[in-house]
């Protein structure tokens, strides 16, 4: 028994040491992430977590705390096409690229005009 717990914390401690290794080489210390990957963490967090995928970013900014994406997707497919229920989530990502919270924020039918903003 204690030869196979020896064998099981030398495991954990390689595993440990392995994970900590892929971190580093994913993004060494004060390197920042480059915008096309945030966009691309930002986009399928967004779909794992709502199980829809995401049809384009229309807003994105770095922030204090990260980063700030709103994002457009399909909640509701229609025929014809131009009445599909859309939506924008507003996203939020920390500094090393993961989701810390979404909401919806609007939805729309695909064909119409945005009067947000004052435009039409």
């Amino acid at each position: 028994m204690a030869n196979t717990k020896n064998t099981r914390d030398a495991q954990n401690a390689q595993n440990a040491q392995n994970s900590s290794d892929e971190t580093e080489e994913r993004e060494p210390a004060g390197e920042r992430l480059r915008p096309m990957e945030v966009l691309r963490n930002a986009r399928a967090q967004l779909a794992e977590l709502t199980g829809m995928q995401a049809e384009s970013v229309s807003s994105f900014e770095q922030t204090e705390d990260g980063w700030a994406l709103e994002i457009e997707v399909m909640e509701l497919a229609r025929v014809p096409d131009t009445m599909s229920l859309m939506a924008s989530y507003q996203v939020e990502l920390d500094p090393e690229g993961q989701l810390t919270g979404y909401r919806r924020v609007r939805r729309y039918e695909r064909g119409r005009a945005d009067a947000r903003g004052g435009r039409q």
